[in-house]
């Protein structure tokens, strides 16, 4: 690892340190993280599991998500609206996820809240997009020292606000960053990844989601 946050696969290319060069860890950085999302059910999968993350690591939840998925109705809004304790109790006998009650409660109340955030701006998308960061917002260099020193943003902290206003629980402003970091609303592929270009260009290509 170079003092950049840098680390060299066996590959030869560079990548954010925080992958560890783990085959699965890195797939997810090379294949997803920071790729933007527009598809109403991956941006609530995705704010979900990183609700779940909270006290543990990302990576934890990763190698979990397709027994999160089968738990959770592959995390279709509508039909995860409709758990009642039965399928609190089911989730919690579940062995493959985290048996969190407060977690999976969360989780349930939030598709709830989901299905109104879509029927206010048509989609999550629209609303996600819609407090995208200005330009003027973000710094023209992304370097490890500055992802590592800001866990939080003003927009995350707005978002996390306005969300909680509208009944969301599990959605801090660290969460939601680490939400926006994910789904491309930002690209925190540091200088010197080799995805950073890449992300930089799907972003510039994106139509983003209108209400």
């Amino acid at each position: 690892m170079t003092s950049k946050g840098i680390m060299i696969g066996d590959d030869g290319l560079g990548r954010c340190a925080w992958q560890s060069n783990l085959d699965d860890y890195r797939r997810y950085h090379d294949e997803e993280w920071g790729r933007p999302v527009t598809d109403d059910r991956r941006l609530f999968e995705k704010i979900c599991l990183e609700g779940f993350q909270s006290g543990l690591s990302w990576l934890t939840i990763l190698r979990k998500r397709e027994a999160f998925r089968a738990a959770f109705a592959g995390f279709d809004f509508d039909k995860v609206a409709t758990f009642g304790e039965a399928d609190i109790e089911r989730c919690l006998g579940d062995t493959g996820i985290v048996r969190h009650r407060g977690k999976i409660v969360s989780t349930i109340n939030n598709a709830r809240r989901a299905q109104e955030l879509k029927a206010e701006f048509g989609s999550l998308a629209a609303y996600f997009w819609s407090h995208e960061p200005g330009v003027d917002e973000r710094l023209a260099f992304v370097s490890y020292e500055v992802i590592a020193a800001n866990p939080t943003t003003p927009t995350s902290t707005r978002i996390s606000k306005d969300l909680k206003k509208r009944g969301w629980t599990f959605v801090g402003p660290t969460t939601i960053y680490a939400f926006m970091q994910a789904m491309g609303l930002v690209n925190d592929h540091i200088e010197g990844c080799h995805c950073r270009v890449t992300v930089e260009g799907m972003r510039r290509a994106l139509a983003r989601p209108q209400p």
